[in-house]
């Protein structure tokens, strides 16, 4: 008996197999059971195998296409935990391309959104079917669509970062503005490249959304794209991303190209002290001054300086804690996520993506160089002078683009400290790329 009870739970699906099979085989009027191999064949059908290798619609990039992506998520994941790459947003947008490419998962299902807009809309007779199925798409639509995410990452960048470098050598700020001159170069770059180059098109606002990524900043490469060229936001996010990562690979030849051993050798005067009151005026003053001068940055400019008066007002310590950590945490997770459910084989495999790419490292490098031949152009006029290596930082990838100043000036002289000189054009970079998103958003009225 004891044996028998035993075998009881393996036999109940056997004695319900068979159960169904006579159900289905007599009574007029009740349909069927299909035959064993109609059945097999409609599970085969319903695999991910079959749709890589035999997609319904979309012809390659449907089905083979999507084993290529899910291998780029792999390669993010890999540069992310192998080699330390961003680790932050790589891992998420890499793991993000992996579930967005899965075939008949609806991870992607833009059914979801329509859904979520009758709810908007105050309909309240609806399937909530598709809502989980489809959560990236949601995901990518309530946080970097609507440009939420981007927004509260640069409120948390804010609460991180401190001025008083920057407050310490205004002339710094020069520097910060200079290394954006790689946006706008590779902008009138992209329009170029479409007209001598078959098989790629840019327009003005994809052309805008691609010079972006010479800020070297991520959250404002993502916001910007979001509005302007929304179906090119994951070629240009991932773009943003590597190439931040890859400031110690692609920075110093270009520093050492530029400069000579004397120049990186130029030691800078030590730093004055700034006071807590100059702290606090100053992001109110940059909110003030962009408040009248260009409105279309005060959503990147205000969140900014909102999480930088948190971080030096000093009576609201909990609030700065939580920007800096607990909600920038969480945000860029999903920030992630949603960036990768936009690196589908449709948008990515194309002759465009390479474009970006190509144009992406060119923007890139033209931003260092700019840094560094203002830093020698100031070292023209009377005054103190600046070691041009901390010219490279004016680009926004903080606070790894002045860490790579300071080890390139190390290796001139291991007693020159250039990390402090280096974070103010760092952090004057994360304001003069906020500022250059703002006037390329003036361009949507142009070419929209």
């Amino acid at each position: 008996m004891k044996r028998f009870a035993l075998l009881l739970p393996g036999l109940l699906p056997a004695v319900l197999l068979c159960a169904g099979l006579a159900c289905a085989a007599t009574p007029e009027g009740q349909s069927a059971m299909p035959p064993i191999g109609e059945m097999v064949k409609s599970f085969c059908t319903k695999t991910g195998l079959w749709a890589f290798l035999f997609p319904e619609e979309g012809g390659w990039t449907n089905g083979m296409g999507r084993l290529i992506m899910m291998g780029v998520g792999l390669l993010l994941v890999y540069l992310a935990i192998g080699r330390r790459y961003e680790p932050l947003l790589l891992l998420p947008i890499g793991f993000g391309t992996i579930l967005t490419n899965i075939p008949m998962a609806g991870m992607n299902d833009q059914a979801s959104l329509h859904l979520l807009t009758a709810l908007a809309g105050g309909e309240t007779d609806l399937h909530f079917g598709g809502l989980i199925g489809g959560m990236l798409s949601l995901i990518y639509a309530i946080g970097i669509k609507s440009g939420a995410f981007p927004l509260i990452i640069f409120m948390g960048i804010g609460a991180l970062t401190d001025f008083g470098p920057m407050l310490a050598n205004p002339k710094t700020a020069f520097l910060g503005g200079a290394a954006q001159f790689g946006i706008f170069a590779t902008l009138i770059g992209a329009l170029l490249l479409s007209d001598c180059v078959p098989g790629i098109h840019f327009d003005l606002l994809e052309a805008a959304s691609i010079g972006i990524i010479g800020g070297a900043d991520g959250p404002t490469s993502i916001f910007l794209t979001s509005r302007l060229a929304p179906h090119l936001l994951g070629p240009i996010a991932v773009a943003a991303y590597s190439y931040m990562a890859l400031v110690p690979i692609i920075q110093p030849p270009i520093m050492r190209l530029l400069t000579t051993e004397k120049e990186r050798r130029i030691r800078m005067e030590q730093l004055r002290p700034v006071g807590k009151r100059e702290k606090i005026v100053f992001p109110l003053v940059v909110l003030g001054l962009c408040a009248l001068l260009i409105p279309s940055a005060a959503p990147l400019i205000g969140f900014f300086m909102f999480g930088n008066l948190m971080r030096e007002c000093g009576v609201v310590g909990r609030l700065s804690d939580t920007a800096q950590n607990a909600l920038l945490n969480i945000v860029t997770i999903f920030l992630g996520l949603g960036v990768g459910a936009q690196m589908t084989a449709s948008l990515f495999l194309s002759p465009k993506t390479l474009g970006i790419l190509l144009l992406g490292v060119i923007a890139f490098s033209l931003g260092t160089a700019a840094g560094v031949l203002m830093a020698k152009l100031m070292n023209l006029l009377p005054g103190p002078k600046i070691n041009p290596l901390i010219g490279s930082a004016g680009v926004s990838a903080v606070p790894m683009a002045a860490r790579v100043s300071h080890e390139q000036g190390m290796r001139a002289d291991p007693t020159n400290m250039l990390m402090m000189h280096a974070m103010g054009p760092n952090v004057a970079g994360v304001i003069g790329s906020a500022i250059a998103a703002g006037v390329l958003l003036t361009l949507k009225n142009i070419g929209g």
